[in-house]
């Protein structure tokens, strides 16, 4: 068992759009998400599935040739392995939640979020 307080884990500025507080257990990554309006993640996929629960804000995805625009209070679920996109069309705080968990995320190896401005 652990117990996570979200204060005590350090906001990571992943870029000055893009910050990011997660936690990972054996199986899952919960990530707790905050993107300045304008804010891109470029066209990518992962083995997990993903779970996107907007608080407030909205984010504008791409995936699977569709546009879906995910408002506070709205979720939305990405099959693992599925491509897709989002720009932050408001100010977003959101949380997401992935299984497997994210190892690109551990390691540093996710180039495709760290490239942008």
């Amino acid at each position: 068992m652990k117990h996570h307080k979200l204060n005590e884990i350090p906001e990571e500025h992943v870029t000055n759009m893009f910050s990011r507080r997660f936690f990972t257990g054996e199986k899952v990554t919960v990530a707790f998400l905050t993107m300045k309006n304008g804010c891109a993640v470029p066209q990518h996929s992962h083995d997990s599935e993903q779970f996107s629960y907007i608080i407030s804000g909205a984010l504008k995805f791409q995936i699977e040739g569709q546009e879906i625009i995910v408002r506070g209070g709205e979720m939305l679920e990405i099959p693992s392995n599925v491509p897709h996109a989002a720009v932050a069309i408001e100010d977003t705080t959101g949380i997401d939640v992935f299984s497997p968990i994210r190892s690109d995320w551990l390691d540093g190896t996710d180039d495709y979020l760290r490239q942008q401005k």
